[in-house]
């Protein structure tokens, strides 16, 4: 058995393929004033209608998404200035103290000066 053959609509190929049982049906002439040709166009109205509301709901949608990520992103950038200076406030913290540290280390077989009882200043 044979596959349908897709055919583009115009010579570019930019249309749709047009299966080969819907081809014939252009050059058909259609009863405008039938109840079934009215019932169809219709029909076609309200999906053309509910599809065209459903893609301005998805760019409304992704805009405000867009929007929130923004906002969310400039709350995260301030949160991550602040982190960082913290960050800076802490490090030079630390370097203080272990430097402080460093300096009442005496070197090692060398022992720290003894207060005696007697020198105690009375």
């Amino acid at each position: 058995r044979e596959a349908p053959r897709r055919v583009p609509a115009s010579p570019a190929g930019g249309g749709k393929a047009v299966p080969p049982s819907r081809q014939g049906k252009k050059g058909c002439l259609v009863d405008r004033s039938s109840e079934e040709y009215r019932q169809r166009r219709e029909r076609n109205n309200m999906a053309v209608k509910k599809s065209r509301l459903k893609s301005k709901q998805r760019a409304q949608d992704t805009l405000q998404r867009v929007t929130q990520l923004k906002e969310e992103n400039e709350r995260l950038e301030a949160k991550i200035k602040l982190l960082t200076k913290e960050l800076s406030v802490l490090k030079d913290l630390f370097l203080e103290h272990a430097h402080n540290l460093a300096d009442n280390v005496q070197p090692a077989g060398t022992e720290p000066p003894r207060a005696s009882p007697d020198s105690s200043g009375q």
